[in-house]
Order: structure tokens, then sequence, then C-alpha cells
């Protein structure tokens, strides 16, 4: 199921490359995603529900054990700065715009607006909050002045406004369509198939939400046959039954697991749970990045 962590990994990661900022994407990423490596040192997340719940770290960064998790946004002015849909609604025919997909990414506090006007209330979003200390977006609209972005906050479903001069941009052609009744994880590249997985989601007290939500995060634990597999993303989505679990906020995660018998089923407490075999192939063979959608159906 999708994961909510407590103790957050501390997440480091190498900048190769150029990322292009001012409101145009700066290219397509490469499949081993060229100026993020994932080099997660390993550690133990703060679940924010239940015992499968992740909160993890940035685009190809592997974090490691440490303190609890902070909460993910604090609000400068009204809270009520961004729209959301009701949070309980599954996604059915909503998709992001694409591909390619575009990503903002910032290392520095970022303002967001409820929309594109200066004199609108606003929100600071500061990436020290975040686990790998990177603020991650997916971008909804692209303007020169103004874009519209997919929040990491809660309700599901917020988006907001920012100024494109205030964050690095990137692209790329990955997506993730989850069918919550089939039990299934299918992986795109533009139109092509990459994977097609089964999954374990939430159970019925505690189901995985429906909606559109993106990787905000990556995680590797300490210990590969841990609850959590070798690997771990973060969702930029919560539960909407655990609003606090150890510590962290209830995020959704995407990670795999030491009971493979609990892939296919509805077990868990709201997280995504995948074969350690698939989690790993996703990671380290094709590469995903952070800021890849993924539209969660009934």
């Amino acid at each position: 199921m999708a994961a909510m962590l407590s103790d957050p990994w501390v997440a480091a990661w190498t900048t190769e490359g150029p990322r292009t900022s001012g409101g145009t994407a700066g290219g397509v990423m490469p499949k081993r995603c060229s100026f993020l490596r994932w080099t997660l040192i390993a550690g133990v997340l703060a679940l924010g529900i239940g015992a499968d719940e992740v909160r993890a770290p940035s685009t190809s960064a592997v974090a490691e054990a440490g303190a609890t998790a902070p909460t993910t946004a604090a609000p400068l002015l009204p809270t009520t700065t961004t729209s959301a849909p009701p949070d309980t609604a599954p996604a059915t025919g909503e998709s992001p715009a694409g591909p390619p997909y575009v990503v903002a990414t910032s290392s520095a506090p970022v303002t967001v607006h409820a929309a594109p006007d200066e004199s609108s209330s606003a929100r600071l979003l500061d990436p020290a909050k975040e686990v790998g200390g990177q603020l991650v977006f997916l971008v909804k609209q692209d303007g020169p002045d103004w874009m519209e972005v997919y929040l990491p906050v809660r309700p599901n479903g917020s988006t907001g406004w920012l100024r494109p001069g205030d964050v690095q941009l990137y692209a790329h052609d990955y997506r993730i369509e989850l069918s919550l009744a089939q039990r299934r994880l299918v992986l795109f590249e533009g139109p092509s198939v990459v994977m097609d997985e089964p999954i374990g989601v939430g159970a019925n007290q505690t189901p995985t939400p429906g909606g559109v939500y993106y990787l905000k995060e990556l995680l590797r634990p300490p210990d590969p046959d841990s609850f959590y597999g070798p690997y771990a993303y973060g969702l930029s989505g919560f539960s909407n039954v655990l609003t606090e679990f150890a510590g962290g906020d209830g995020v959704i995660g995407l990670h795999g697991t030491n009971d493979p018998s609990s892939v296919g089923r509805s077990v868990s407490n709201g997280c995504i749970r995948l074969r350690n075999a698939a989690i790993t192939r996703m990671v380290e063979d094709v590469g995903l990045p952070l800021g890849t959608p993924v539209v969660v159906r009934a």
C-alpha cells in the first residue's frame, strides 16, 4: 500500500547536468535521470499510515534513518490558498497533460498562490520540511508568467500557482496508472508499456485514495528485507483515514514488501505494495524520476 513514513530518511543526491529555469522545460530526461542520481544511503522513514506508509525523499535520492519526519508545508497566509476536489473522490477520467510531463523543483522556499495573481492569498512551502530537502511539483499548466502545479499537501488534489523563475524545470515521458479494482500497476513511457505488475492496496478500513498524484521522494531502507522492501517512493497524496502515524502525516507510499503474499490483495493502511523485484526494476533499471504522475483509479 502507499506508505507513510515516520522516521525521516536523510536523502542525499548529486546534481549532474543542466536544469533550465524560467518557464521552459529543460528537455526530456533520459531513462536514468541524468541530473539526479538516486544515492539514498539507507534509513527508516517516518510512516504516516500505519506500519505501511512512507514519507519519501527526492528524485534520485536514497535515504537513511533519522528523526521524526516534519510536516510537508507551513502556511504563510490562509491555508485555503489552493483549489482541491473532494478528497475521497477517485480519479476517473482526469490525467495530467502529457507526455512530456513537466516537473518543477526547488531547494529554496517557494511561495505558492491561490491564483495567478500576486495579490491572491499565498503560502510558503519550505524544502527544509521535506525529507529530501527538495520541493517537487508536477506541473498542471505551464505558462511564461505563471504555472499551475499539483501540491504535496492536504487535501489531496490541491493545486496552486507559482512563478517559473522560482523553480528549476525538467520533463520526462513516464506515468503510472493504478487500478484499485484490478490491483494492478502499469508504468508507461509515452504510449509504451514498460511494466505491468500486481499490487497490494489499502484495506477496506484504510483504503488507498483515488486521485492524481506524483512521486515526490525516494527512500531506501537500511534492510532490503524490511517491511518496505528495498525501496519506497513517497507520493504527493495522503490517507483520507489516517491523518497521523508515528509522527508522520499519513503520506501514501509505493514500496516493496517482505510479505509477497500481500501483493494482489487489499491489506495495507493505504500504501501501494509491489514485489521487491518490481520496485527494484523501477528504481535501478528504469530510473523512474521524481515528478512521475501517478493516477489512481477505482
